[in-house]
């Protein structure tokens, strides 16, 4: 999606060979119409897959599942990454380790919120070695549910978690595929090669 990798080489930084900020629109200030586009285009890329849920992890991708979640005309569920007594013990839960934080957590979803029978379209801002995503469908089997899709937003195509999703068999769509940040420059994988 050229106006998310513009948006990235214009306002995002690249910190070392693997770290990518993009805070100023992404992920802590949000720019509200890049979120409706991309959610614009999950909806083109997964038309048809029949999703009934759109599902993602707090607090990140909250904001670009409730944009595709629009689209779809689907409701937009995250799980928290921490207990919290307003959720209750009626939860499914599986082990995440975040990057990012350096440290593991227990991710969470209601079971009031999550059934056999449900078409998950999973929604998230990044994805490099899968992780969170791996947590997420472990989740959704338990729950009986079925992955229809995984959008995300920025994969890092030189780390293992979207190659191993595919050879999984999950139809992963990325709006943007980074091959390389060397020196502070950011290279794409071409539209044409990120599926």
């Amino acid at each position: 999606m050229k106006l998310l990798e513009d948006k990235i080489v214009a306002e995002g930084n690249a910190i070392g060979s693997d770290i990518l900020k993009v805070d100023m629109f992404l992920n802590h200030q949000i720019d509200p119409l890049l979120i409706d586009e991309m959610g614009k285009e999950f909806f083109r890329l997964f038309e048809g897959c029949g999703a009934t849920k759109v599902v993602t992890v707090e607090s990140s991708g909250i904001a670009i599942a409730v944009a595709a979640a629009k689209y779809f005309g689907v409701p937009a569920l995250f799980a928290k990454k921490a207990t919290h007594k307003n959720v209750g013990s009626d939860i499914f839960t599986a082990r995440c380790y975040s990057f990012t934080h350096g440290k593991e957590y227990m991710m969470n979803i209601s079971k009031k919120y999550l059934h056999p029978g449900d078409k998950v379209l999973i929604i998230d801002d990044f994805l490099a070695g899968g992780n969170a995503c791996n947590a997420l469908l472990d989740i959704i089997s338990q729950s009986g549910a079925e992955v229809v899709g995984i959008g995300i937003a920025i994969e890092k195509g030189f780390q293992p978690g979207g190659a191993a999703l595919r050879q999984k068999g999950y139809k992963v769509r990325s709006l943007a595929i980074i091959e390389s940040m060397e020196d502070g420059k950011i290279t794409f994988r071409p539209d044409e090669d990120c599926f």
